[in-house]
């Protein structure tokens, strides 16, 4: 039966003309959740496999997706996708993260639109409008995650503050304060003026900003018999100058010769008029400024250090507000940056501000909201972190766990070894409530999984749990088995902990990333993950971070309304590679918009074009390939599928994409169907033909769902449409097997037939760019001269393959010839020589015309470079710059003289 009679077939009208994303994807995945395909399914036929796992990086509550997350779930879809199709039994746990500070100050902000504030409503009633916010957003959150596509078991999802996670939560605070690893102390901590509570140096983002270096002279204390009127000075470098008020101390290095005989004098503190010590210690660096620092121990980590060793007084002259305390003498009540200036300005009066000279300073700024943090002393819950990195260098010393990229390892490696203590409490009211109590009768502090009624200690009741929550990051570095119910012995923790895969942005790699590694290995004796895959930052084309304020903010709902979920997935999976950033370029989204068209117009041509030949759609294996081109499409699917499972295995999932992409695009849709029109009107070869459009187009859905789940799965349902359901693969494509590498796979990749087809397409692209350079008529047929040598045989058997590509009347193949035709264009292709007869290209005596019009203009243009370029008063006077500028003109100008001289020979013969 021929194609002809069939083009219009039942099924074709059922599909409609073009694919319309919006019509398809909130349809489609609501039909994979509720037949459960999103559950962990067990596979009875393979129970050797164990479960592939993924615990989603549980976005903030605090807005709208954004790229971040899009990245983030796209990457992590893929993952799933492609092992719910292996068969290993794969769960997805979703979940939300009640962000701490980020949450209250987005309902601050709400309630002091309202005209009130957090203090006016109370704790209790704040509190209870924060969840409010919570209920609203975290479904909005979620629904996001289902335009993307996310696969996740929507039944497991979960909430850091959760009542299950809230007793996990707990639980690891008493574990770890019975053991030692929880301790209350008074130490410098990073303070937020602006969110009012301590944050943690991973918090802190550390920006070089424009400032000065203040060189100021300390008076010496005269020593007995010292002559009183001769004042000498110890001069120290500082760019906090409105700390002076607070010194209580000079140090320098024990080893610098130039104050080794001032180390246990005192100096007179300037304004303050304090006596202070000078002090020698190993942490002072002799290169900085003059070598001798002054030393605020209540207002830098490393003075607070120093004064530890030395004993030092600490005097707090910046308050929590920012302001000057009373300590701060008459500059009390000042911000602290106007008290800089004035400390400057008093200083100068004195004549103790030797000098001061720019300087860059790193500066320590909230990542919240962007305030200069304090440095203050404060009292504070802490973890002993250095017993538990010790687990965590372990376990990628010894090949527990891999990182993806490698180079981060040493990232890795470097934090854990030089990692500091945590700083856990929050001066917050959103968040888990630090479970320790205050005995207002005898001061012991009672920690507890549960509100104690009585002190253990007295007896007393009157117990005040303590006010702080607890970081964020403490509930999240818990998320891999807290989420799967611990500390109860579930049969989900059994099953599916460890986790597999942890895949999150490079840039919380400390934040949580690393925590989790250590919290999994001591609270369960085992690494939470085997691997760490790290994504990098999405920016612009231009490689710039996107932000409001240069307007380059792409919304990633925006994108999925216009071009489809499928086209922005996929361009964000191919622009990336594991742990660098990625430029997001708007065109690369519409290409990839039509890219889903061209995938659903090939099966339209597939499904229109076949279904009256029957024969259903076999596997690839079970196909058997004659012609060139069939044995080669059959090769090329086949040896993709080895590549690409290869490059998932090894996540370069980027790669992958781009790969499914060539082969779709280019070799099923641009080579073969066009081929396949001719095969499928021989009867002889239609019926194979079918079977192999099919069987092929069959497999690139499977690999290409991952990424682009949507547009696959309708085709795919299309494709699959009238056939029972037990001759089916499987019920919908998202369960469908992934191809695996079999003896016959492996014998259908065709190097012969790829080489072979490889010279047939180079042939038919140089005859198809002559033709367009000479501006052929499409429907045109030339006349073409192929001398084949040895592939003379291979060429004759694939003319009529050729003809039709080319669009050229039926090839004049020789082996060699004996003389060269005349007027002919000469073209070489992969050895083979092919000549195109003019007289059938063009209107010889138009384009002689034309040829020697351009030559004219040609000669015109060189000449009047020539001239510029001899004029020595241009070449001494102009810029540099505007003489090469003339230069390259003249030697393009002769160039483009010396091809349309050679043409006009060509064409005279």
């Amino acid at each position: 039966m021929t194609v002809e009679k069939n083009a219009e077939s039942r099924r074709l009208d059922q599909i409609p003309k073009a694919y319309e994303p919006q019509a398809v994807e909130q349809r489609l995945y609501r039909w994979w959740e509720e037949n459960g395909y999103f559950k962990p399914r067990e596979n009875n036929a393979e129970p050797w496999r164990r479960p592939f796992v993924i615990s989603m990086p549980p976005p903030n509550v605090t807005g709208a997706l954004h790229l971040g997350h899009a990245i983030t779930a796209t990457l992590e879809d893929i993952m799933i996708r492609y092992h719910r199709m292996l068969g290993d039994p794969t769960l997805w746990v979703p979940g939300e993260d009640h962000a701490g500070i980020a949450t209250q100050a987005v309902v601050e902000r709400q309630v002091a639109r309202e005209g009130s504030d957090r203090h006016t409503l109370g704790r209790e009633r704040f509190v209870e409008r924060v969840w409010e916010w919570v209920g609203q957003y975290k479904h909005r959150i979620q629904d996001q995650h289902r335009r993307l596509g996310a696969s996740c078991d929507w039944e497991r999802e979960r909430f850091t503050l959760d009542e299950g996670l809230s007793r996990a939560v707990r639980e690891v605070f008493v574990r770890l304060y019975e053991e030692g690893l929880i301790y209350r102390g008074e130490r410098i901590i990073n303070w937020c003026p602006k969110d009012t509570s301590s944050i943690s140096d991973l918090e802190v983002e550390v920006e070089d900003t424009p400032g000065a270096l203040y060189y100021v002279r300390y008076p010496l204390e005269p020593l007995p018999g010292e002559d009183k009127g001769k004042t000498r000075y110890i001069t120290v470098a500082t760019t906090r100058p409105e700390t002076i008020l607070g010194d209580t101390g000079v140090a320098v290095n024990p080893a610098d010769e130039r104050y080794r005989d001032l180390v246990g004098r005192f100096v007179i503190l300037p304004i303050m008029n304090r006596r202070i010590p000078i002090v020698a210690d190993n942490a002072v660096d002799k290169d900085f400024g003059t070598g001798a620092v002054k030393m605020t121990p209540a207002h830098d980590p490393t003075d607070f250090e120093i004064g530890n060793r030395h004993g030092l007084e600490r005097i707090q002259v910046i308050g929590f507000d920012a302001k000057m305390t009373e300590a701060a003498g008459e500059f009390a009540g000042m911000d602290r940056f106007e008290a800089r200036e004035g400390v400057v300005e008093a200083l100068r009066k004195l004549g103790l501000l030797e000098r001061a000279e720019s300087y860059t300073i790193p500066l320590g700024h909230c990542s919240r909201c962007g305030t200069v943090i304090e440095p203050l002393i404060s009292m504070q819950w802490w973890v002993k972190m250095t017993p538990l990195a010790t687990g965590a260098l372990g376990a990628l010393k010894y090949g527990q766990l891999r990182i993806v990229p490698e180079r981060f390892n040493k990232t890795y490696t470097d934090w854990l070894e030089n990692i500091r203590d945590w700083n856990i409490s929050r001066q917050l009211w959103w968040g888990h409530r630090i479970p320790a109590w205050y005995c207002q009768d005898c001061g012991e502090i009672i920690v507890a999984r549960e509100a104690p009624t009585s002190c253990p200690n007295c007896d007393g009741t009157r117990l005040e749990q303590d006010p702080d929550v607890l970081d964020t990051w403490f509930s999240s570095w818990l998320w891999p088995f807290s989420t799967l119910g611990w500390p109860d012995d579930t049969p989900d923790l059994r099953t599916y902990y460890p986790t597999s895969v942890l895949e999150t942005g490079y840039d919380i790699l400390f934040f949580w990333v690393a925590r989790m590694v250590m919290s999994g290995i001591h609270f369960l004796g085992v690494v939470p993950f085997h691997t760490i895959y790290l994504h990098g930052l999405v920016r612009d084309e231009q490689g710039r971070k996107m932000s409001k304020s240069l307007g380059n903010v792409i919304d990633p709902i925006e994108v999925m309304d216009e071009y489809g979920t499928d086209a922005l997935r996929f361009t964000l999976a191919t622009s990336s590679t594991p742990g660098n950033d990625m430029k997001l370029s708007p065109q690369r989204i519409v290409g990839n918009r039509n890219f889903a068209n061209k995938i659903w117009n090939a099966a339209r041509f597939v499904i229109g074009q076949t279904e009256a030949l029957g024969g259903g759609i076999p596997a690839l294996e079970a196909v058997q390939p004659k012609s060139l081109a069939d044995r080669w499409i059959v090769s090329r699917a086949q040896r993709l599928t080895a590549e690409v499972t290869r490059l998932m295995e090894d996540y370069q999932f980027g790669e992958a994409g781009r790969q499914i992409y060539d082969f779709i695009w280019s070799e099923y849709c641009d080579w073969y169907l066009e081929i396949a029109k001719v095969q499928l009107r021989d009867e002889a070869q239609a019926q194979r033909t079918a079977l192999i459009l099919r069987a092929a187009l069959d497999r690139a859905l499977r690999l290409l769902h991952p990424f682009m789940p949507f547009v696959t799965e309708e085709v795919w349902q299309h494709l699959y449409a009238g056939i029972p359901e037990d001759e089916r693969p499987a019920s919908a494509l998202i369960v469908a097997p992934w191809p695996v590498s079999s003896v016959t796979a492996t014998r259908q990749q065709d190097n012969r037939a790829e080489a072979d087809m490889a010279l047939i397409q180079e042939i038919v692209i140089a005859i198809r760019n002559a033709r367009n350079e000479a501006e052929v008529e499409a429907k045109r047929h030339i006349k073409v001269i192929l001398a084949g040598g040895d592939k003379t045989t291979l060429l004759r058997q694939q003319a009529a393959l050729i003809e039709q590509l080319a669009r050229t009347e039926p090839p004049r193949i020789e082996r060699k010839l004996a003389t060269k035709p005349e007027q002919a264009m000469a073209l070489v292709a992969g050895g083979v020589e092919i000549y195109l007869p003019l007289a059938g290209l063009l209107d010889l005596a138009k384009e002689a015309e034309r040829l020697d019009g351009e030559i004219v203009k040609a000669e015109a243009a060189v000449e009047r470079s020539k001239k510029v370029l001899e004029n020595p008063n241009f070449v001494a006077r102009a810029k540099p710059e505007i003489v090469q500028r003339e230069r390259d003109a003249l030697a393009l100008a002769e160039d483009t003289l010396a091809r349309l001289r050679a043409r006009r020979r060509e064409l005279a013969g």
